[in-house]
């Protein structure tokens, strides 16, 4: 995934990029950058691997190096960022955050139609997409078509943050609104970020969303905006799900107060006889206490996430070390499950691996009952759109694994998205014995979105429904 800040400011923007960027951390563990354009006009930049140390301990030592009024940032998951630029338009900073499935293909097209002779950087073999991206604006005659050429031809989504050599700040949000750009004004200066939750603590003020594929150029006093919005919206909805962070809001919907109203629609829908309600650290903490309020039962934390130095479970990239991080960083209190009936919360089930492994160490300490809610639907769709899994297959799904042994390749996959089905009920009840549950239920989409609190068509449901409005727009 990732995320990234942007600043510009009638006096030094240092402090806020810095802590604004340290606000997106918990969207990925790769690279953090900076990058500001200092009072000769040139770019100050830096990058630092934090898969083993935080962003703000990597920059902690050189900040005093930056300086300007004007500056970008970005925790990244793919590959190092900020990139500086050198083209016909200029030398510009750029930040992407998105996911590119057709980049080979792109790349392609530079070297082919535009003659684009560059050293691609990589990251463990793989293509640089910041770097594909700001050669496909720069074969453009300005900066805000080369953003409309990137909106057109990139398959999944980038959205991106552009700094120029003349101090011009751009925001432009992905075509279909993906992910969110939030923009924040405080008294001589403008801040630009994904999760709004670094505009408050920072002594801005949110001003509003930017809307599908909008860009804009901002300056102390407000924005100009470049390109209008599109009509039509996608927005992740597993933001607030599970990768949101709790205070921010995205389309003036708070993540914490959705993920309680999941818990509530759940404890409705699916009640459990259990002695109390207890979330999977941190996203299922929400959710539980949501479903304890509207179940009338008692709240407790039989799980305790220990925070300092494991980074969330779906980040790492290989699987071993993903079950080394689930397991290392949830420390159980024997007290609060022995001889109880506990229900437990959780935003997904992807492989099962983890969840399955919980419930193990629940019945060594004494639980008596496990019952699972899940926040979500099933995932039967590896995401396509913003890379926030790290699913390599289709069959990292515990799901998809279950449809293929009993029906084989090529299946009708949309039955075992209908809870009302008898194929979705027997899929279920397969994972609640391979995982060793008492009870296993899955929140529905229509209860999902009605928790969210947006229309239906404004949200990206694709990794439960397989629903997809670009693929839609494509066939009309």
């Amino acid at each position: 995934m990732g995320g990234f800040c942007g600043v510009v400011s009638n006096s030094d923007c240092v402090s806020d990029l810095f802590f604004g960027t340290d606000y997106h951390s918990h969207l990925g563990t790769h690279r953090g950058g900076m990058a500001t354009l200092g009072p000769e006009g040139l770019f100050i930049r830096g990058i630092h691997n934090i898969s083993n140390a935080p962003f703000r301990s990597k920059f902690d030592r050189e900040l005093e190096r930056f300086s300007g009024k004007v500056g970008i940032g970005v925790i990244s998951d793919t590959d190092p960022q900020p990139l500086v630029m050198t083209s016909k338009l200029g030398t510009f900073a750029i930040v992407t955050v998105g996911l590119i499935n057709n980049i080979e293909e792109i790349k392609q097209e530079l070297f082919d139609k535009h003659n684009v002779q560059l050293q691609f950087s990589t990251t463990s073999g793989m293509v640089g997409p910041t770097e594909v991206v700001s050669a496909l604006i720069a074969t453009r005659p300005t900066i805000v078509e080369g953003v409309k050429y990137v909106q057109e031809r990139v398959q999944g989504s980038c959205s991106m943050l552009i700094l120029d050599d003349k101090g011009r700040l751009y925001a432009a949000r992905d075509k279909y609104g993906r992910t969110p750009i939030v923009l924040g004004k405080k008294d001589g200066a403008m801040m630009v970020v994904q999760e709004s939750c670094a505009l408050a603590n920072l002594g801005y003020e949110y001003v509003r969303d930017l809307g599908p594929g909008e860009m804009v150029e901002i300056i102390p006093e407000g924005v100009v905006q470049k390109i209008a919005p599109g009509d039509k919206m996608a927005i992740c909805a597993f933001l607030w799900v599970y990768y949101g962070f709790p205070a921010s809001s995205y389309e003036g919907r708070n993540v914490e107060m959705a993920r309680y109203r999941c818990g509530g629609a759940l404890a409705r829908r699916y009640p459990a006889p259990a002695d109390a309600a207890c979330g999977i650290p941190d996203s299922g903490t929400s959710h539980a206490l949501g479903f304890a309020h509207e179940a009338g039962i008692k709240y407790a934390r039989p799980f305790v996430k220990y925070t300092p130095t494991w980074a969330r479970s779906f980040m790492p990239q290989d699987q071993r070390t993903r079950e080394h991080v689930a397991a290392m960083k949830l420390i159980p209190i024997a007290g609060l499950i022995k001889d109880k009936s506990l229900v437990f919360c959780d935003d997904s089930i992807v492989r099962g691996t983890q969840l399955g492994k919980q419930a193990e160490r629940l019945y060594r300490d004494g639980c008596r009952e496990t019952h699972m809610r899940i926040a979500c639907p099933p995932l039967m769709y590896p995401c396509e759109f913003i890379n926030f899994s790290r699913s390599k297959s289709v069959y990292d799904l515990i799901t998809r694994r279950y449809v293929r042994g009993h029906e084989g390749e090529g299946a009708d996959i949309e039955k075992y998205t209908n809870p009302e089905s008898e194929e979705y009920a027997k899929m279920v009840e397969f994972i609640r014995e391979k995982l060793n549950l008492t009870s296993l239920a899955f929140q529905t989409v229509d209860d999902l979105v009605k928790a969210i609190g947006l229309p239906k068509e404004k949200l990206c449901t694709y990794c439960w429904t397989g629903r997809d409005v670009s693929k839609e727009e494509e066939q009309k």
